[in-house]
Protein backbone atom coordinates (compact mmCIF):
# COMPACT_ATOMS: atom_id res chain seq x y z
CA UNK A 1 0.00 0.00 0.00
CA UNK A 2 1.20 3.84 -0.78
CA UNK A 3 0.93 6.69 1.11
CA UNK A 4 -2.50 8.67 0.39
CA UNK A 5 -0.67 11.30 -1.53
CA UNK A 6 1.36 9.14 -4.08
CA UNK A 7 -2.30 6.79 -4.37
CA UNK A 8 -4.35 10.46 -5.56
CA UNK A 9 -1.68 11.08 -7.86
CA UNK A 10 -1.73 7.96 -9.77
CA UNK A 11 -5.12 7.34 -9.61
CA UNK A 12 -6.76 6.52 -12.92
CA UNK A 13 -9.96 4.99 -14.24
CA UNK A 14 -9.61 1.77 -16.23
CA UNK A 15 -12.54 1.56 -18.75
CA UNK A 16 -11.39 -1.97 -19.37
CA UNK A 17 -10.90 -4.45 -16.76
CA UNK A 18 -10.48 -8.65 -16.57
CA UNK A 19 -12.76 -10.83 -15.09
CA UNK A 20 -11.12 -10.86 -11.49
CA UNK A 21 -12.87 -8.67 -8.44
CA UNK A 22 -12.35 -8.54 -4.82
CA UNK A 23 -14.24 -10.75 -2.46
CA UNK A 24 -16.94 -9.16 0.02
CA UNK A 25 -14.47 -9.43 2.92
CA UNK A 26 -11.85 -7.28 1.14
CA UNK A 27 -14.80 -4.86 -0.43
CA UNK A 28 -16.07 -4.54 3.31
CA UNK A 29 -12.51 -3.57 4.81
CA UNK A 30 -12.39 -0.71 1.99
CA UNK A 31 -16.13 0.31 2.15
CA UNK A 32 -14.94 0.35 6.24
CA UNK A 33 -12.16 2.84 5.69
CA UNK A 34 -14.15 4.70 2.45
CA UNK A 35 -16.69 5.14 5.08
CA UNK A 36 -14.56 7.94 7.32
CA UNK A 37 -14.93 10.80 4.99
CA UNK A 38 -15.46 14.19 6.46
CA UNK A 39 -19.58 14.51 7.44
CA UNK A 40 -21.24 17.12 9.14
CA UNK A 41 -22.88 15.78 11.91
CA UNK A 42 -22.20 12.24 11.29
CA UNK A 43 -25.05 11.25 9.15
CA UNK A 44 -23.88 8.66 6.77
CA UNK A 45 -26.18 9.83 4.15
CA UNK A 46 -25.00 7.26 1.55
CA UNK A 47 -25.30 3.09 1.63
CA UNK A 48 -23.43 1.51 -1.17
CA UNK A 49 -25.41 -1.83 -3.45
CA UNK A 50 -22.99 -4.52 -4.44
CA UNK A 51 -23.90 -6.17 -7.79
CA UNK A 52 -22.41 -9.09 -9.12
CA UNK A 53 -23.73 -12.08 -11.49
CA UNK A 54 -27.35 -11.80 -12.40
CA UNK A 55 -27.45 -8.55 -10.93
CA UNK A 56 -25.56 -6.89 -13.64
CA UNK A 57 -28.01 -8.28 -16.24
CA UNK A 58 -31.24 -7.61 -14.26
CA UNK A 59 -29.36 -3.53 -14.23
CA UNK A 60 -29.15 -3.86 -17.61
CA UNK A 61 -32.71 -4.71 -18.45
CA UNK A 62 -33.44 -1.70 -15.91
CA UNK A 63 -31.84 0.82 -18.28
CA UNK A 64 -32.81 -0.43 -21.29
CA UNK A 65 -36.50 0.08 -19.81
CA UNK A 66 -35.95 3.45 -19.00
CA UNK A 67 -34.47 4.19 -22.55
CA UNK A 68 -37.23 2.89 -24.47
CA UNK A 69 -36.11 -0.26 -25.37
CA UNK A 70 -36.45 -3.98 -24.87
CA UNK A 71 -33.51 -6.48 -23.85
CA UNK A 72 -30.56 -5.48 -21.53
CA UNK A 73 -28.29 -3.05 -21.97
CA UNK A 74 -24.53 -4.91 -21.99
CA UNK A 75 -22.95 -1.61 -19.99
CA UNK A 76 -23.17 -3.30 -16.42
CA UNK A 77 -21.12 -6.76 -18.34
CA UNK A 78 -18.15 -4.31 -18.40
CA UNK A 79 -17.42 -5.20 -15.09
CA UNK A 80 -17.38 -8.37 -12.46
CA UNK A 81 -18.44 -5.93 -9.94
CA UNK A 82 -19.95 -2.81 -9.37
CA UNK A 83 -20.96 -0.75 -7.13
CA UNK A 84 -23.79 1.29 -6.48
CA UNK A 85 -22.95 4.51 -5.02
CA UNK A 86 -27.00 6.00 -3.53
CA UNK A 87 -27.05 9.22 -1.42
CA UNK A 88 -29.61 8.49 1.36
CA UNK A 89 -30.55 11.56 2.40
CA UNK A 90 -31.30 12.34 6.49
CA UNK A 91 -33.73 14.95 7.39
CA UNK A 92 -31.10 17.56 8.91
CA UNK A 93 -29.98 20.74 9.25
CA UNK A 94 -27.68 20.01 6.81
CA UNK A 95 -28.55 20.68 2.99
CA UNK A 96 -29.09 17.95 0.66
CA UNK A 97 -26.18 19.08 -1.26
CA UNK A 98 -23.94 18.51 1.54
CA UNK A 99 -24.57 14.84 1.82
CA UNK A 100 -24.33 14.19 -1.64
CA UNK A 101 -21.12 15.36 -1.31
CA UNK A 102 -20.83 13.13 1.43
CA UNK A 103 -21.88 10.02 -0.71
CA UNK A 104 -19.70 11.37 -3.86
CA UNK A 105 -16.71 11.75 -0.94
CA UNK A 106 -17.26 7.97 -0.43
CA UNK A 107 -17.37 6.56 -3.63
CA UNK A 108 -14.18 8.73 -4.63
CA UNK A 109 -12.32 7.81 -1.45
CA UNK A 110 -13.38 3.88 -2.45
CA UNK A 111 -11.86 4.05 -5.61
CA UNK A 112 -8.68 5.26 -4.62
CA UNK A 113 -8.17 2.59 -2.22
CA UNK A 114 -9.83 -0.26 -4.98
CA UNK A 115 -6.96 1.39 -7.12
CA UNK A 116 -4.24 1.29 -4.62
CA UNK A 117 -4.81 -2.40 -3.44
CA UNK A 118 -4.57 -3.23 -7.58
CA UNK A 119 -7.82 -3.03 -9.02
CA UNK A 120 -9.31 -1.41 -11.71
CA UNK A 121 -12.02 0.74 -11.54
CA UNK A 122 -13.98 3.38 -13.51
CA UNK A 123 -17.16 5.62 -12.70
CA UNK A 124 -20.33 5.44 -14.78
CA UNK A 125 -22.84 7.62 -14.77
CA UNK A 126 -25.97 8.54 -16.91
CA UNK A 127 -29.24 9.86 -17.26
CA UNK A 128 -30.86 6.74 -16.45
CA UNK A 129 -29.56 7.20 -13.20
CA UNK A 130 -32.31 9.34 -12.29
CA UNK A 131 -34.66 6.92 -14.12
CA UNK A 132 -37.48 5.08 -12.02
CA UNK A 133 -37.32 1.70 -13.67
CA UNK A 134 -32.81 1.73 -12.67
CA UNK A 135 -34.59 2.93 -8.97
CA UNK A 136 -36.67 0.31 -8.33
CA UNK A 137 -33.90 -2.27 -9.71
CA UNK A 138 -31.94 -0.89 -6.64
CA UNK A 139 -34.63 -0.84 -4.21
CA UNK A 140 -34.35 2.82 -3.96
CA UNK A 141 -36.01 4.95 -1.25
CA UNK A 142 -38.59 8.38 -1.22
CA UNK A 143 -35.29 10.03 -0.25
CA UNK A 144 -32.18 8.32 -2.00
CA UNK A 145 -30.88 9.19 -5.34
CA UNK A 146 -28.11 6.82 -7.32
CA UNK A 147 -25.15 8.55 -8.31
CA UNK A 148 -23.65 6.46 -10.52
CA UNK A 149 -21.86 2.96 -10.53
CA UNK A 150 -17.86 2.07 -9.77
CA UNK A 151 -17.68 -0.67 -12.26
CA UNK A 152 -14.11 -2.83 -10.65
CA UNK A 153 -12.24 -5.86 -11.94
CA UNK A 154 -8.64 -6.76 -12.30
CA UNK A 155 -6.41 -4.27 -13.86
CA UNK A 156 -5.59 -5.55 -17.36
CA UNK A 157 -1.86 -6.23 -18.71
CA UNK A 158 -0.45 -3.28 -20.79
CA UNK A 159 1.95 -3.98 -23.71
CA UNK A 160 3.29 -0.24 -22.64
CA UNK A 161 3.47 1.98 -19.18
CA UNK A 162 0.87 4.30 -19.30
CA UNK A 163 1.70 8.25 -18.83
CA UNK A 164 -0.35 9.64 -16.01
CA UNK A 165 -0.99 13.26 -16.00
CA UNK A 166 0.15 15.79 -13.72
CA UNK A 167 -2.31 18.74 -12.02
CA UNK A 168 -1.37 21.87 -12.55
CA UNK A 169 -2.54 23.09 -9.24
CA UNK A 170 -1.53 26.67 -10.03
CA UNK A 171 -4.74 27.02 -12.53
CA UNK A 172 -6.80 25.60 -9.60
CA UNK A 173 -5.59 27.20 -6.16
CA UNK A 174 -5.97 30.39 -6.32
CA UNK A 175 -6.21 33.05 -3.00
CA UNK A 176 -9.60 34.87 -1.89
CA UNK A 177 -10.02 38.43 -3.78
CA UNK A 178 -9.11 41.44 -1.60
Amino acid sequence: MTGAVEAARVRKSWSKVTDAAPDRAELERLVSAAGRVADHSSLRPWRLIELRGKDRERLGTAIHKAEGKKGASTKPQRAPLLVAVVASYRKSKVPRWEQEAVASGVAHTLSLLLDDEGWGVFWRTGDYTRAKAVAKAHGLKKDEELLGWLYIGGKPERSRPTRVKTIDARKHLSRMPR
